[in-house]
């Protein structure tokens, strides 16, 4: 049975605004899965008996599976019914969930994780697409897109807030077994509701370009790996980092090249033509450098004011609020044809005042209502950001274009992503070093301020009822403690010092930008996926 028209592909009784609310559950599952091993990274390294930056790894891994395999997944959308689709990824995520709940080796963790990518990248496709196809108005798919971003830029904020208090509970693995569950409810639903109808025409999947798919796979795994892994490796000074930039480099060179002499290329290297497409890449690229940055701001939380993970969910709600606002604000002003430039420069200025407030306030103590706005501006910054940063580039391509035009700004999402990781590390080490080296210079027992802040600890020891000797080398210890914590901080206050100065870059550019004046842009495909 084929049909063009979704609205035979639910039975007659279920009314739009339940299959809007099916299409939700079906999309939040995989959603939340995105990112639940950053929820806390340091409950998951314990699980998993590994480093940090091990999760960090798998978290990138997941997002290379959902970038690589987009532009393929489009073949097996119109070769398989849309029902048949649904159960049949829905029950690989549920697998994947259950594999993960009883295995720890990162032998199976990692392929597993990038599976759950490739799944992730059909999830959305097949809801959002859907959806698309009942809408009429391009105001409809602009809210739609709004929707989509704004749970998905949620999505770290919102794993915290609702795993917090089950990893206090219970194992950390209970949470793979409760994603598992979450993906029955969908289940149920499809087999409940949907009719076995296609979308489109069934193409077989004949000259499928899985060549191009490893390539590129490699390339972006290899990235991640890279950006990753490189700081501790001391970059290429190590064989294995030089392989892998081998890699890359080679990885990719045939890969464009594969994609100029095929008919039909698994990414269409003509979108590069047009200019506000690249500059809406830059934007987007800069965002996400400024996005993960907030990681520092949590680890400060941590370490510095000694929050737990369920407190540390509690604060970040304000940057939820504000990640809610944002979109909400952004599709309003899109659907009245705001200017771009407005919408990009005042969202860029909340970025810069979040940066600016949170290097005056880092401190060894604060309390929890002076970062309350700060996180807000955060959240509304990015929220107001990100919909119309990616409507702007795939709407500046040709509506061909717009698969390769969105597949893109994945990448360049990604890029951002592990960019910002690979950056963080990078200037942890630098900072910290530098600082360590001149905090040293102090550090000689002809000191007077020292000999002072020696003898006040252990005049403190010593009224707890500590003898001299052991307070005196408890005073020590306590010194170097706050040493560590003066040299974190100080590295936090020279990162978001570079992205102040950065933002105040972008803010300059954007307001003096003569073609960006009076740039507004809309919707032009009903098909598009929003990557």
């Amino acid at each position: 049975m084929q049909s063009s028209d979704t609205s035979t592909l639910f039975v007659n009784w279920i009314p739009e605004w339940a299959v809007r609310v099916i299409l939700f559950v079906l999309l939040m599952p995989s959603i939340v899965l995105f990112f639940l091993p950053a929820a806390n990274a340091t409950a998951a390294a314990g699980y998993f008996g590994c480093d940090p930056r091990d999760i960090q790894f798998s978290v990138s891994l997941l997002y290379a599976g959902f970038v690589s395999f987009y532009s393929l997944e489009r073949r097996f959308f119109t070769y398989l019914a849309t029902k048949e689709y649904f159960i049949i990824f829905n029950v690989l995520q549920l697998l994947g969930c259950v594999v993960l709940y009883n295995v720890q080796a990162l032998c199976i963790v990692f392929p597993i994780r990038f599976l759950q990518g490739m799944l992730f990248a059909s999830t959305v496709n097949l809801c959002i697409s859907t959806m698309y196809m009942r809408l009429e108005s391009s105001k409809a798919r602009e809210i739609s897109f709004s929707c989509f971003y704004g749970i998905l830029i949620c999505a770290t904020p919102f794993n915290q807030l609702i795993t917090s208090d089950i990893i206090d509970q219970y194992d950390y693995s209970f949470l793979y077994k409760v994603a598992a569950f979450s993906f029955v409810p969908g289940l149920i639903m499809i087999m409940l509701t949907m009719r076995h109808v296609r979308l489109s025409r069934k193409l077989p999947l004949y000259n499928l370009d899985w060549e191009s798919f490893v390539l590129y796979a490699v390339a972006v795994v290899l990235f991640g790996y890279m950006t990753i892994y490189g700081q501790q490796y001391y970059w290429f000074e190590d064989e294995t980092i030089r392989w892998v930039g081998l890699g890359i480099l080679l990885s990719m060179i045939v890969f464009i090249a594969r994609q100029k002499r095929l008919k039909r290329p698994y990414i269409n290297w003509d979108v590069w033509n047009y200019r506000n497409f690249k500059i809406g890449l830059f934007l987007l690229f800069i965002l996400y450098i400024c996005r993960f940055a907030s990681g520092i701001t949590n680890t400060h939380f941590i370490t510095a004011l000694h929050l737990d993970p369920r407190h540390l969910s509690y604060l970040n709600v304000f940057n939820l609020i504000g990640l809610v606002a944002g979109v909400v604000v952004a599709c309003i002003w899109l659907l009245r044809r705001y200017q771009m430039r407005f919408i990009w420069s005042l969202g860029f200025v909340f970025l810069f005042l979040y940066h600016l407030g949170m290097y005056l306030l880092f401190a060894p103590t604060a309390n929890n209502d002076s970062y309350y706005i700060l996180l807000f501006c955060q959240g509304f910054g990015v929220g107001l950001l990100m919909v119309p940063t990616i409507i702007y580039c795939v709407a500046s391509v040709p509506v061909e274009l717009g698969p390769s035009a969105a597949a893109v700004c994945l990448a360049i999402r990604y890029l951002g992503y592990t960019t910002s990781t690979a950056v963080m590390n990078y200037y942890n080490l630098y900072s910290s070093s530098l600082h360590q080296s001149r905090f040293a210079d102090y550090l000689n027992y002809a000191n007077p301020f020292l000999q002072r802040k020696l003898n006040q600890g252990m005049s403190k020891l010593e009224g707890r009822g500590l003898l001299h000797t052991p307070a005196q080398e408890a005073s020590e210890k306590l010194l170097l403690t706050d040493l560590s914590k003066q040299i974190e901080l100080r590295y936090a206050m020279d990162y978001y010092e570079l992205m102040c100065w950065m933002l105040l870059v972008i803010v300059i550019l954007v307001i003096f930008t003569p073609y960006l004046s009076k740039t507004w842009v809309y919707l032009k495909s009903k098909t598009l996926s929003p990557f």
